[in-house]
């Protein structure tokens, strides 16, 4: 097997065991992925990690690269380019995700969904810092997340 063919794919890796509570969540996550991958048309070979963690670690990770000594819910990673498609890595916080999603109403695994195939947008080079970008990235994954059978995360609740 070549490099390029192991290199290949979505890898999840579980660093807190609260991740798999629920049940069914990580091949949710590994299509949710597999379908932001093709929407984000990747050219070759692609591949990247996904982090299920807690909030520590990415209060550590938000703080060590960004500046910002507080958890978030998603960071993404964007690898240099390389021969072997590696895009990068994505994280996520069990706490934060949580939080947010019976905040919103919503179950832990569709946010999950959310926040993944919004990380795998920016590992495309994806942003939501203007307000032209982030409406062409909402639009995007809203009909990713259509797809994937999850409600539009961006539409207010009654």
């Amino acid at each position: 097997m070549t490099a390029q063919k192991r290199q290949q794919g979505i890898l999840v890796v579980v660093d807190d065991p609260g991740w798999r509570k629920t049940r069914g969540l990580l091949p949710r996550l590994k299509r949710a992925a597999a379908a932001a991958e093709k929407a984000a048309r990747f050219r070759g070979a692609s591949a990247f990690t996904i982090l299920l963690s807690k909030d520590s670690t990415l209060k550590s990770l938000n703080r060590d690269f960004l500046g910002k000594d507080k958890p978030t819910n998603v960071l993404s990673f964007p690898a240099a380019p390389s021969k072997h498609g590696y895009r990068g890595d994505i994280a996520l916080a069990l706490g934060v995700t949580r939080r947010e999603a019976r905040l919103a109403g919503k179950s832990l695994a569709d946010h999950a969904v959310h926040l993944v195939v919004h990380g795998v947008l920016h590992l495309a080079g994806h942003d939501h810092i203007r307000a032209r970008d982030a409406k062409k990235m909402e639009s995007l994954e809203i009909e990713i997340l259509q797809s994937l059978g999850v409600a539009n995360p961006y539409e207010i609740a009654p």
